[in-house]
């Protein structure tokens, strides 16, 4: 059987590429050298997540399926071409030095997908799933470039941020294909909705709340993610995350105009690349908060 029948077995593949994300991913601003593991870093987590995100499979099949990337990602299972996307990494890893503890945060989120469906409140939402999701993508790109881990917490705060954002772009799908809800519970209750709300063809005035509450909260979280570009040592990913801060303002900046459930939120391409062109000159005028070349190991 063809290595990539074997494969699609496992994965569950969506289509989706790096092109249909809201963000830069391994844009041409990060090192040519360090493209082509983000790249493999891209490809398995975009695997995992579409297992996760698969409304054919049950719960307990792709758990099954994360536990065996999971195990290849550990070293535990080398051999089987099922898996070659989390092997190619694996070996990335080896020759980066990168934790393996990043890739395993994220199977540990794609499983709680598969199995939770609901968050009783913000915290719950940013402790439990976010940290999982999202922050360890951020995690992974600040110790490829060799920073230094003070960057972590406006590293969260910003790929948490990026990943309520999509929660709200993708609210309405999520809640129709997998029953899934990331509108925090008491905020719905406290407003008198409950998630049949998301059905509406239009965000009712209590939903509307909810929603503006997310963004409030995604707001607090990109007050110290607008730190992240001016900490970092290595200009080009300064310059890639002075872009993702300023594509994630106009897209708060959007949602509190427009309505996340009668319409997909979204930039259009020309304004997207107007958005993180100004995001990386705003990077380049305001400069670096210290002085000193970048690490060896990421100089350019």
């Amino acid at each position: 059987m063809p290595l990539e029948t074997q494969a699609v077995q496992i994965e569950t593949p969506s289509g989706k590429g790096a092109a249909d994300e809201n963000f830069p991913v391994g844009s041409w601003l990060l090192p040519a050298t360090l493209r082509p593991h983000v790249a493999l870093f891209y490809a398995f987590a975009r695997a995992i997540d579409d297992i996760a995100d698969n409304p054919h499979l049950g719960p307990k099949e792709k758990v099954e399926r994360l536990e065996g990337f999971a195990a290849a990602i550990r070293g535990q299972e080398t051999t089987d071409p099922a898996y070659g996307k989390a092997h190619r990494l694996r070996a990335s890893l080896a020759e980066t030095g990168v934790t393996p503890q990043h890739c395993l945060d994220l199977i540990t989120a794609f499983k709680r997908d598969a199995t939770t469906l609901r968050y009783r409140s913000w915290g719950e939402l940013i402790r439990d799933y976010c940290m999982l999701s999202a922050a360890p993508v951020g995690r992974y790109l600040l110790d490829l470039h060799g920073e230094d881990r003070s960057g972590y917490p406006a590293s969260d705060a910003l790929c948490n941020a990026l990943q309520v954002i999509n929660h709200l772009q993708d609210c309405r799908d999520d809640f129709r294909k997998l029953d899934r809800v990331y509108l925090p519970l008491d905020w719905l209750e406290d407003a008198g909705e409950s998630v049949a709300a998301i059905e509406a063809p239009r965000a009712s005035i209590g939903l509307r709340r909810v929603i503006d509450q997310c963004l409030d909260g995604t707001e607090a979280l990109m007050a110290q993610a607008r730190l992240l570009p001016r900490q970092l040592r290595h200009r080009r990913l300064a310059y890639e995350s002075g872009a993702i801060v300023a594509l994630a303002f106009r897209l708060i900046a959007m949602l509190r105009r427009r309505d996340p459930i009668a319409e997909r939120v979204e930039l259009a391409k020309p304004s997207f690349l107007a958005v993180a062109a100004w995001g990386v000159f705003r990077t380049i005028v305001e400069g670096p908060q210290h002085s000193g070349s970048a690490p060896r190991a990421t100089a350019e």
